[in-house]
């Protein structure tokens, strides 16, 4: 009888449907199957039951209901007992609760799609928020059987659960999306220092927010750049301290500014090491107040952050240091000095040619020439070049001397270079060549390999001047010189065998003077033949007609150097333009002392034959007096 009274109640209830309406059900000890043939046959659903479900239930209702609820009434009946519906097409299927998630589950995109009452799979979009910071808030929201899991990456939720409860979720986290917007910030700082009010503010942030709540947090961040400061959190926490940069962005006495010193004569890398060392010996109260000083080597140039009034001192110090440096403007003269020819010479020409070092060649350059001559000239030099030819005297005595050691074929000019030095900096002169010297050899099946490595050969000249005044400079010379002493022709190694000769020096000269090197010796046997013209040349008896000779020669390397201070840039080119001047003035000096010594030597000659002359009549008369006094 209950279940025709059922089957009549539910004739009436379809009888009377037309769209979504509602109706009155009560349900008193109703078998679970019959509820479910009951939604099935108000619902229009296919309903697949694969096992019994036993039970009853009772439904009291006082007010009608919708149709399309009673699918929400068997749901909630059959979660009691573990069970729940799931939709495979057009079918709908109870199956357990622990198998839903595994069913294939329909995926909805949209909130139209959450109008349904079977479980669903959803993917929720989370802004503004960590992830798992909202899935940990929301878990309890989900139903017994639902399934939640993140996704880091693209910082979504993934949810299997009835539409109800998914669309209670996506409320429940666009209100904490929107609680925790955040906003980005820039507020440039113009008068204070950023990275000093950045910490200020992390301060008073953590006195005015909340620091356990996340959201209230405001990371401050310094950019350097911009010298200022990006706030990003929460737009109202951010607002509250943009009010307060403004008010703390002022001007003070003690502030911190930036300086840059663009130098014009040093070394930005020079310079930043002494003001390093300046700073570091400094002790300092505060040490916030020590500055910071770095070199920008693009713009050679040095920044400092500091107070103004340290800013002044190390202006004060830069000023100093960013001065116009001395330079020395080096003539070097390089000459080969042979002591048998120079000798030859002397004795040709009557004074101590054969001492050829530095000492030998000053005592000849100041018996050379005349001195009327020698002081018309340096007057004459002095007059014209101001004093650059302070130191003359000896200068063109010396250059006469070494023109006529070279017209008379005892001398040679190998290099006469010259190099512009800054003070106290190294600079160098190599004249010479390149040698090949075996470095090793191989073997492979029968054949060998020889490797050689190159190696100058020469004379290196290195200077480095420090002056002391504008008039005077203090040279370091290192003068080495290296020769081929055996192109390994003539030993059993078949290497070359070198030698080295090295002379280090340090002088105080006046702008315009000579310093002369000497000491770099090269000895060797000079092997002549002479002979007959024709006679000479005939096979076999052409020795009888010809000579051969070994003699032992020495060539002295002299190296004569002139410094000129010049403490101007500008005064370069006319320095070249006095030296170019000296120069003719030199050259013309040489033609007039060298006619003086040939007149010299003409007259000294003269005189040593009238001397010969008359000692010859003394002999002849002293022989010729005994043997008269006999014949009387």
């Amino acid at each position: 009888m209950k279940l025709i009274k059922y089957i009549i109640i539910a004739f009436l209830i379809i009888g009377n449907l037309q769209a979504r309406e509602k109706i009155n059900v009560n349900f008193s000890n109703m078998k679970i199957s019959d509820l479910i043939k009951l939604v099935s046959k108000i619902n229009h659903k296919n309903i697949l039951m694969t096992q019994k479900i036993d039970g009853e239930i009772n439904f009291i209702s006082t007010t009608p209901i919708y149709d399309d609820e009673l699918m929400n009434i068997l749901l909630s009946v059959l979660n009691t007992r573990g069970y729940t519906i799931v939709q495979q097409g057009s079918i709908y299927e109870i199956v357990r609760l622990s198998d839903a998630i595994r069913s294939n589950l329909p995926i909805v995109k949209n909130d139209k799609n959450l109008n349904n009452s079977l479980m669903v799979t959803k993917i929720i979009r989370v802004k503004n928020i960590n992830v798992d910071v909202v899935a940990s808030k929301i878990r309890y929201l989900t139903s017994k059987s639902a399934r939640l899991m993140t996704i880091r990456k693209s910082n979504a939720i993934l949810i299997t659960d009835y539409p109800q409860n998914i669309k209670t979720i996506e409320k429940v986290i666009n209100e904490i999306s929107l609680d925790n917007k955040r906003v980005v910030e820039i507020v440039p700082i113009k008068h204070t220092n950023a990275k000093k009010l950045k910490d200020k503010l992390e301060n008073i942030a953590k006195s005015i927010f909340a620091q356990r709540v996340e959201a209230q947090n405001v990371k401050i961040i310094y950019d350097e750049n911009l010298n200022g400061l990006v706030l990003v959190g929460l737009a109202k926490n951010v607002e509250t301290l943009k009010k307060l940069i403004k008010k703390m962005d002022v001007t003070s006495h003690i502030s911190q500014n930036i300086r840059i010193f663009t130098l014009k004569n040093s070394d930005a890398d020079n310079v930043l090491k002494t003001l390093n060392n300046i700073i570091s010996k400094q002790i300092f109260s505060d040490p916030s107040a020590r500055p910071s000083v770095s070199a920008n080597k693009e713009l050679n140039a040095i920044v400092a952050v500091g107070e103004p009034v340290m800013l002044e001192g190390l202006k004060k110090i830069i000023d100093d240091l960013d001065t116009e440096k001395y330079q020395v403007y080096v003539q070097a003269k390089i000459i080969e000095i042979n002591k048998n020819k120079a000798k030859d010479v002397g004795i040709k020409y009557g004074f101590s040619a054969g001492d050829v070092s530095s000492s030998g060649l000053y005592a000849m350059s100041a018996n050379f020439g005349s001195a009327p001559l020698t002081n018309s000239v340096s007057s004459q030099v002095i007059n014209a070049l101001g004093t650059i030819g302070s130191a003359t005297k000896s200068a063109l005595a010396l250059g006469a001397t070494l023109n006529f050691l070279q017209s008379h074929g005892a001398a040679k000019s190998i290099s006469n270079p010259s190099i512009l030095c800054m003070n106290n900096k190294s600079s160098s002169i190599y004249v010479g060549k390149t040698i090949s010297i075996s470095s090793g050899q191989t073997s492979v099946s029968g054949s060998t390999t020889v490797s050689y490595k190159r190696k100058d050969i020469g004379l290196t000249l290195q200077v480095k001047p420090r002056v002391s005044s504008k008039n005077k400079v203090t040279l370091n010379v290192v003068t080495s010189l290296e020769n081929v002493l055996d192109d390994g022709t003539n030993n059993a190694t078949k290497q070359p065998i070198t030698s080295k000769q090295e002379v280090k020096t340090e002088a105080i000269l006046r702008s315009g003077e000579n310093i002369i090197i000497g000491g770099l010796v090269k000895n060797y046997i000079l092997k002549s033949e002479s002979k007959i013209p024709l006679l000479g040349d005939i096979p076999f008896l052409g020795g009888l007609f010809s000579s051969k000779n070994e003699s032992y020669e020495q060539d002295n390397l002299i190296v004569i150097l002139t410094p000129y201070v010049i403490d101007k840039s500008t005064e370069l080119s006319k320095l070249q333009q006095k030296l170019g001047l000296l120069a003719k003035i030199q050259e013309e000096y040489n033609n007039k002392a060298e006619k003086i010594i040939e007149k010299k030597s003409k007259t000294k000659n003269s005189e040593e034959k009238i001397e010969k002359i008359e000692s010859n009549k003394t002999v002849k008369i002293l022989k010729a007096t005994p043997y008269v006094e006999n014949s009387l």
